[in-house]
């Protein structure tokens, strides 16, 4: 009984969010706590060995000064390194953003306009910044499909004369 409670009280503390790049996905989950960056279950230095890798990881987090705040655990399936980097990037943004307009509490005020006012200049702060910074976006960019006939996608024979 006492444990139902304690994960009823832990998935209150949770935030979720998709990142997709190329043919890649990733499950990020943010939790409060002292930063650990959990991988497939290995550690961000485990998993990624490229420290551009890493570092695009963290650009979210490091923008809005949260890194020591919470503990992130992410899945992530497909693609390359950089392209599962870039997921991960997409995904943290997304739950960041959902902890930010979670997290303010609902007022009552007379005016609508006050309200809408309010609204702009303190529950999209991250949202903002994170969309200044070109994370919110999904980048759509893919692999062609080899074409038949040709090499690659666009790669051709070489064209003979005679």
């Amino acid at each position: 009984m006492v444990k139902k409670a304690l994960k009823a009280v832990a998935k209150k503390e949770q935030y979720y969010g998709t990142g997709r790049r190329k043919t890649c996905t990733a499950r990020v989950f943010l939790r409060p706590g002292t930063g650990k960056i959990t991988i497939n279950r290995n550690s961000l230095e485990e998993y990624f060995g490229r420290p551009t890798a890493r570092m695009m990881v963290c650009q979210p987090l490091e923008l809005l000064e949260v890194t020591d705040k919470f503990d992130v655990m992410i899945t992530v399936k497909g693609g390359g390194v950089m392209g599962q980097a870039g997921a991960i990037r997409h995904g943290i943004t997304r739950a960041l953003m959902q902890y930010d307009e979670g997290d303010m509490p609902a007022k009552k005020v007379a005016n609508e306009s006050e309200v809408i006012a309010e609204a702009e200049s303190n529950v999209l702060t991250y949202r903002r910044r994170l969309r200044k910074a070109g994370f919110v976006t999904r980048d759509p960019r893919k692999v062609q499909r080899k074409k038949f006939g040709f090499r690659k996608a666009r790669k051709r024979a070489q064209y003979s004369k005679r």
